[in-house]
């Protein structure tokens, strides 16, 4: 795992409550046992519509908007604990992901991919989004 100490980067904002790992990294893209390629596939169906094609109106789409850290609206990575949820996350780019609460086994396995939780409060996030 790489060392982190110190990022500088853009954000990218996803305003979306309760975004499960199903979301982040649905279910079909569970069959490899290593962390490689995962990234190509997180979010996917918000990222592209059943024929692949780009869908414009989804955040990670959006050419305005690059960066490593994502910031989530409120109870990211709920749902099962699968771990591959952040080996997409981190696959794709990120490494930090904002958010005003997590579920715990998301942050551990976050935490143990070298992934940053950032945990702040829901007024702070409001003041990311407008900031972003």
């Amino acid at each position: 795992m790489e060392k982190f100490t110190t990022l500088t980067s853009r954000a990218i904002p996803l305003p979306i409550e309760n975004v499960d790992t199903d979301q982040i990294i649905p279910a079909r893209f569970l069959k490899a046992t290593d962390k490689q390629g995962f990234g190509d596939n997180v979010f996917r169906d918000w990222r592209f519509d059943e024929h692949g094609n780009a869908n414009a109106n989804f955040t990670l789409n959006n050419p305005i908007y690059s960066g490593s850290i994502l910031v989530a609206g409120d109870n990211f990575g709920c749902g099962s604990s699968r771990e591959h949820a952040a080996w997409a996350l981190a696959g794709y780019g990120f490494k930090v992901i904002v958010s005003s609460f997590f579920a715990d086994i998301f942050k551990g396995n976050a935490l143990n991919n070298g992934l940053l939780p950032v945990q702040v409060s829901k007024e702070f996030l409001k003041l990311l989004f407008n900031a972003i």
